[in-house]
């Protein structure tokens, strides 16, 4: 009676572990394809690109409708390639280096010389950022290599300015149209930061044709398995608890396109 008494409780036992084996791998198991499934795109960190320490904007002018901009004489060079856009596997400009002059919540513009006098501002009050960039558009992210000023323009000619305060986030890459698979297979995503960092706490939510990514370091970075045709990417910048940071621009958008080439 004794050894069928313990038989049952053995069995019944076995039978509870199995259950419990079960129920653990059911709940497991649609975490894993979940996450799986909401991954559709691939984000990357770009690899050390090329140097340049003495990269500076000294200064920068505006005045009847022509806008001059002081660049040091150094390494750096404006309309030069930079040495390791071959390694780098995305969109290069074959007119090499450039500025990136961005107006309020406009699209940049890029500038291959110093000095120029067709990028036409309104009269008002306006923001502007200015950075260098590499041929391969990545942005320079030191503070001697961009301006970032609140000024008024009046008749064509800025007549005041004083350096931004704020913290901003402002958005540089993806921009316009990506054609052919050199392009279009890895698509660099650039932001720059003024006036904070991603040290303290602070993130970067990229909102990628309404995938999350959450970025915590403030780099460049691959997008990879966007599709042929528009896509959209939302940045905003929020603090250490998760909150959107309170100052101007902030959320930002942007749409681009990739496209085929038919030759390929």
């Amino acid at each position: 009676m004794r050894l069928i008494i313990f038989l049952a409780s053995f069995l019944l036992l076995f039978s509870a572990c199995q259950d419990s084996s079960k129920t653990t791998e059911k709940t497991d198991a649609p975490k894993e394809s979940t996450t799986a499934a909401t991954n559709k795109y691939k984000l990357t960190a770009f690899s050390p690109s090329q140097s340049y320490p003495d990269a500076e904007i000294k200064s920068v002018e505006y005045n009847k409708g022509k806008m001059d901009f002081n660049v040091a004489d150094g390494n750096y060079k404006l309309g030069s390639q930079t040495p390791d856009a071959p390694q780098k596997n995305c969109a290069n400009s074959d007119k090499g280096q450039h500025l990136h002059v961005i107006v309020d919540e406009n699209p940049y513009a890029a500038r291959y010389t110093a000095s120029f006098d067709d990028l036409e501002i309104e009269d008002g009050e306006h923001k502007m950022l200015a950075f260098l960039s590499r041929s391969y558009h990545e942005s320079i992210k030191t503070a001697s290599a961009h301006t970032a000023l609140d000024f008024m323009v009046e008749n064509g000619s800025i007549t005041k300015s004083v350096a931004i305060e704020n913290p901003m986030i402002w958005y540089s890459r993806p921009k316009g149209v990506y054609k052919g698979k050199a392009d279009t297979d890895k698509v660099m995503l650039d932001f720059y930061l003024i006036n904070t960092d991603l040290n303290s706490g602070n993130k970067v939510k990229a909102d990628i044709n309404g995938e999350i990514h959450m970025l915590e370091k403030w780099q460049p970075y691959y997008i990879e398995g966007l599709e042929m045709g528009k896509n959209k990417i939302t940045l905003s910048l929020l603090d250490k608890d998760g909150n959107l940071v309170k100052t101007e621009q902030n959320p930002i958008s942007r749409e681009f396109t990739l496209e085929v080439d038919p030759t390929e």
